[in-house]
């Protein structure tokens, strides 16, 4: 027999365990993979056009009317250094790709080529030739939105170069995200960070339990010859070898992932930050050598220790969890900054690993002193066994649970929350933008004419503009302008998260700004400061009456009377929210159109516009649901396993239960009390760290990273499902225990040769 064959003998007689780490690599190597690559394509997404067009004007037409190729082609021949800018989406795949023409962009920086102070270059993805980027817009399907070309000038390019029909505009992709983009990224690596580190709790368990049923085989081996360090390079060889067969497949499903959810997470980053998400090519090599390192660092830390350090049972260890769990909670009240607030989830964490198996532990101790009963007495200390022995998947089942249960909160209370804030957003039954080039105005007269509104129905005319406001130090900021008017009742009821003695009559009198909780947290404004704003060149100075919520966002606003706009005020947006009563949309279109001379005008129905946004705001959790519950069911799985494992190592002891009197089914009852004592403690003990979480994420954590807070809220019934769960787990522990003490087991040779050994 050969060396490799005496090592692999091991998994032939427990191919549980080997399927047990080959499923645990695999899964995690598709999480945290399929994040890396869609965190990664965003990273992209949100710097690489602003680095290509930072500082640059656009050519527009002076009819409004969108550019095309022709236009391109006219300019070029005028003269004027343009180059085109076109977003295609890639059919069937994720993200867009950007149509430029590199020669032309040779006239930009002094003729030094492609965009010389760039850092990326527009021969890599996602830029394309225009030409390309044309033939895939003309075969993109007539229901997906079709794209607009944007014609970008150099700095040299004045208004009055420009032929007659064109006009120039100062040209950027959307807010300036800054540290927002790249937080909502870190939150989504942090989550993939966790799943990791799970993942490296469950195969070390694994993986020391094998080594420990292994143990007296490499000592045989030893006497027969073999070097301990050849057996070590063996056993280095083996455990790349099986990592490489399930990263590898890891990686490919981690990509297929990444196309599955990559249109919704797309479409959410539009949303939160108005960038598209481009399509940027994967690499492999540097997530595959990563992956490895995590197998090999969590397997191979310490296995060449005779039996490994033991989690529990230290004085010190106690000692050390009281003191990470205290820096950890100071740092998490106090921490500045997004990082650091992670590092102290970090340090809470690490904290509670090391206290809970040591508290079940002790509690069992005690408990066990306490009775009376022998039986009970054993089964107590048989607890305390079990958290010695199953302490690692015990702290992953913990820490899995926690942030489930956290996430879980997170996104029902975003759900609800979101909910109520669209319904009051939305409260018109119609959404009418007004067309270019046409007045807002004498819309606005015609709607206050109508006899209909002024009895059963409301509206107000939308304004959204830009304007300047005074921070200290006298310089400028910009900020969105919300213009209203009138004030009408489809408004009054915005639920505020701080306002002063009826902030609309404030409003619609013309007598105070109402602002965003984004600008309120960047300037900290509270209700009755006073905002000095800068509208077209006139200054107002007026007191705050209230904050509102604006979730999505990274932008500051201000929402302010319509009246207050001064004549000279460019709006970038104008729109109409109105619920017609007893007014027609027909009479209302007719009566809309016969001002506006136009042929056609949109009516959309809010309703519509709801159920778009809560479907984008779906598939915008659809990641982080699918990573807890893959998680979820690891490390439930994981714990089954070790737990048959650890029980089958003692199933030899367990029999000695019927020789002391009890029946084959009260044996079975201490072991189902015994195993699911064990997994309900585990749920319930991870509960205060799951409530916590919860209080870190939507205090600390979403504010830092978006701007905006939400409020906090527990789900008791979610807490009954997990402990449901968990006692699933144990009730599968103790029926496949129950099956495996009606086989023969033998007594092993030693005290300490199996897991089960200890008494």
């Amino acid at each position: 027999m050969t060396l490799f064959a005496a090592l692999f003998s091991h998994y032939r007689r427990h191919p549980l365990q080997l399927v047990a780490l080959a499923l645990m690599i695999l899964v995690a190597t598709t999480l945290w993979s399929g994040v890396r690559q869609l965190t990664e394509q965003a990273r992209a997404s949100l710097s690489q056009s602003e680095q290509v067009i930072a500082g640059r004007q656009q050519v527009l037409r002076v009819d409004g009317a969108g550019l095309t190729v022709s236009d391109f082609v006219t300019l070029r021949r005028a003269g004027l250094c343009v180059m085109p800018w076109l977003e295609v989406p890639r059919q069937g795949q994720v993200g867009v790709v950007i149509g430029v023409d590199p020669l032309a962009a040779a006239c930009f920086d002094g003729g030094g080529g492609a965009f010389d102070n760039a850092a990326l270059r527009l021969e890599s993805e996602p830029f394309v030739d225009i030409g390309e980027a044309v033939r895939l817009a003309r075969e993109s399907p007539a229901a997906e939105r079709r794209p607009s070309l944007v014609l970008i000038a150099s700095g040299n390019v004045t208004a009055g170069a420009l032929p007659g029909g064109y006009r120039l505009e100062t040209f950027a992709r959307g807010p300036e995200t800054g540290e927002l983009g790249e937080s909502f990224l870190l939150n989504l690596d942090a989550l993939g960070v966790l799943v990791l580190l799970i993942t490296a709790l469950l195969l070390r368990a694994v993986y020391r339990l094998g080594i420990v049923q292994r143990r007296e085989s490499f000592a045989l081996l030893h006497r027969f010859g073999v070097p301990p360090a050849r057996i070590d390079r063996w056993l280095i060889m083996e455990l790349l070898t099986l990592s490489a067969l399930c990263i590898l497949p890891g990686l490919w499903l981690g990509r297929e992932l990444a196309g599955l959810l990559g249109q919704g997470f797309g479409r959410s980053l539009q949303g939160l930050f108005d960038a598209p998400l481009y399509s940027i090519s994967g690499q492999w090599l540097a997530p595959a050598l990563s992956m490895m390192a995590v197998v090999l660092v969590a397997c191979l830390a310490d296995f060449l220790v005779p039996g490994g350090r033991r989690v529990v049972g230290s004085r010190g260890h106690g000692k050390l969890a009281g003191i990470l769990l205290g820096l950890g909670l100071l740092l998490a009240l106090l921490g500045p900054s997004l990082i650091w607030v992670f590092a102290a989830v970090a340090i809470v964490f690490a904290g509670a690993g090391l206290l809970i198996p040591i508290l079940i532990y002790r509690l069992a101790e005690r408990a066990a002193c306490a009775r009376a009963d022998p039986l009970v007495r054993w089964r107590y200390r048989e607890l305390a066994v079990m958290a010695r022995q199953l302490a690692l998947p015990v702290v992953a089942l913990q820490f899995t649970f926690a942030m489930v249960l956290a996430i879980q909160a997170l996104v029902t209370t975003f759900e609800d929350t979101f909910d109520r804030w669209l319904a009051q957003r939305l409260e018109a039954e119609l959404y009418v933008p007004v067309p270019e080039g046409r007045s807002g105005e004498a819309a606005a007269r015609w709607l206050a004419a109508q006899p209909e509104l002024k009895t059963s129905g409301a509206w107000h005319r939308v304004i959204r503009g830009r304007a300047g406001v005074s921070v200290p130090g006298g310089t400028q900021t910009p900020v969105d302008v919300f213009a209203l008017s009138p004030v009408s009742s489809l408004l009054t009821g915005w639920d505020l998260l701080a306002s002063g003695d009826d902030p609309w009559a404030s409003l619609a009198g013309e007598q105070a700004v109402l602002v965003n909780e984004q600008l309120a947290r960047r300037l900290g404004l509270s209700v009755g400061d006073r905002l000095e704003l800068q509208l077209a060149g006139q200054r107002s100075n007026l007191p705050v009456a209230g904050i509102y919520a604006d979730y999505g966002r990274p932008a500051g606003e201000i929402l302010i009377n319509g009246r207050l706009l001064p004549e000279q005020f460019q709006p970038e947006f104008e729109s109409f929210s109105i619920s017609p009563g007893a007014l027609s949309r027909a009479r209302l279109r007719s009566g809309l159109e016969s001002v506006w001379q136009v042929s056609d005008i949109t009516l959309r129905d809010n309703e519509e516009i709801r159920d778009l946004a809560t479907g984008v705001f779906d598939q915008t959790f659809l990641l982080t649901r699918s990573m807890t519950v893959l998680t979820l069911a690891l490390a439930g799985l994981a714990l089954l396993i070790m737990g048959w494992v650890f029980f089958t190592g003692r199933a030899w002891y367990f029999r000695l239960l019927a020789t002391w009197g009890l029946s084959r089914r009260e044996v079975a009852a201490q072991l189902t009390r015994l195993s699911v004592g064990l997994t309900g403690r585990v749920a319930l003990l991870a509960l205060p760290l799951g409530i916590w979480l919860t209080w870190v994420l939507v205090h600390r954590i979403n504010p830092l990273a978006f701007g905006w807070s939400l409020p906090m809220a527990v789900y008791p019934g979610f807490w009954v499902e997990l402990v449901g769960l968990s006692l699933l787990i144990g009730l599968g522990i103790a029926l496949l225990m129950g099956r495996q003490l009606r086989a023969g087991v033998a007594m092993p040779a030693s005290a300490t040769s199996m897991t089960g050994g200890e008494r």
